[in-house]
Parts: C-alpha cells; structure tokens; sequence
C-alpha cells in the first residue's frame, strides 16, 4: 500500500502589526492630555497624533464599509476634528490603550452617521409618501367633484330634454328625441362602443334611415349646445 504524502500544513496569515499607532503614540496622547502648554501640544499633534488619526480612520472606514456614507471625505475630517476635541479626555488610569480607546470612539462616530444617514433617508421616503398620498388625495378630491358635477349636468339635461316635448318639433323629430331619451334611460344595459352604434340604435327605435337620423339628430344637437353654454355660464 502506497504511503500518503503529509498534507502540507497550512501557515497561520500573521496578524499585521499596527505600525501606526505604537507606544510612541500611545505615550504622546497621554503627555497631550497632561500638559498645558499650548506649544508642546501643537507639537504632538502635527508630529505624532494627527498622522495617526489620519491612518486610524482611514482604516476604520474602509474596513467597516463606512465608505457607502454620503461625503465620507468630509465626514472623516469632521471625525478627526471630533478626535482632536476629546484628547484631553483620554484617562490612561482606566485600564485601556489609547488606541483601543479611540478606535472604539471612531468606530461609534461613524455609527451614528450611519443610523443618522438612514433617518433621514427614511424621513424623506416618509415625506414623500405623505406628499403623494396628499397629491391622490386632491386627485381623488378632483375626480369626485368632476363626478359630481357631471351628474348634476346630466341630470339638469335630462330634465331640459323633458321641457323639449313642449316645443313644436316635426314628427321625425319627436321619435328621434323619444329614441335618445330612451337610450339615455337604459345607458346602463346598452352596450354602446362607437358613434356608429348609436346611429344604429337610433335607426332601429325610430325606424328612420340613417340620413334621416343624422339631421334630426343634428337639430337637436343645437338645442344641447345652447343648454351646455347656458350651464357653463351658470345660467342654469
């Protein structure tokens, strides 16, 4: 039986050491946070401190995917602003490394930017939503009032048309009249698709070809428009 080759073992990635933040750094802060003097702190900043920030939230970004953040630029100077003014915070007697301390700080910085960012696009779906469900609510408004005044025209019309047997009309006349009322009246039963159709029906009730339809029904046409621009005048 063949003997079976060793599998190679696999090495360990090393964990990169952070070279950018050391106990040069970790030892600046705490003197920063010491001292008075406004020289010897605007000397550890340029130095030691700022380049470090810089590296340290550079790298919390991209690790974090913070880089999805609108303006991340912007936002990782107003970060290491907001650093800067927390220094003298940093109390080395609790027990954690300067640079836990801060990155944990960065961390959460960039968190709340992010729950703040999410906010407002939610308020802005809010708001937009608000404003369509207003804008459908006026449309809705609209179409109802334009229903309703629809239905008093017509019904206005239809007593107009009764007033209309009163007039002296011709015989061809009064049965093309009686045919549109009656079409008015059964509007709901009969299927009407086209102009063609109604001159149909209206040849079938009153047994008059079609031209005989077409001028009758021309007569009365003038009588609707008059009634149409009294009603739109207000007259009625």
């Amino acid at each position: 039986m063949a003997e079976q080759t060793p599998k190679p073992k696999r090495k360990r990635r090393k964990r990169k050491k952070n070279l950018y933040f050391t106990k040069v750094h970790e030892e600046a802060i705490i003197e920063y946070a010491k001292t008075d003097s406004i020289e010897r702190r605007s000397e550890l900043y340029i130095d030691l401190i700022q380049p470090a920030f810089n590296e340290m939230v550079d790298k919390i970004v991209y690790t974090y995917k913070f880089t999805s953040l609108p303006n991340i630029d912007y936002l990782k100077d107003d970060c290491k602003v907001w650093l800067t003014m927390i220094l003298d915070k940093y109390d080395p007697d609790k027990g954690y490394k300067a640079f836990s301390y801060f990155s944990v700080v960065t961390k959460n910085w960039f968190i709340q930017k992010v729950k703040k960012t999410k906010l407002h696009r939610q308020r802005e779906v809010a708001y937009d939503e608000v404003f369509k469900t207003e804008e459908s609510q006026a449309v809705a408004q609209h179409e109802y009032e334009a229903t309703r005044e629809e239905m008093e025209f017509w019904q206005s019309f239809f007593a107009e048309i009764d007033t209309w047997d009163k007039d002296l009309l011709k015989e061809n006349e009064q049965k093309v009249l009686k045919a549109v009322k009656i079409l008015f009246e059964s509007s709901d039963d009969i299927e009407i698709f086209n102009k063609k159709a109604i001159y149909l029906y209206l040849r079938e009730l009153t047994g008059l070809n079609t031209k005989q339809v077409v001028n009758n029904l021309n007569k009365l046409r003038e009588k609707y428009r008059i009634f149409k621009k009294k009603w739109h005048a207000g007259k009625i």
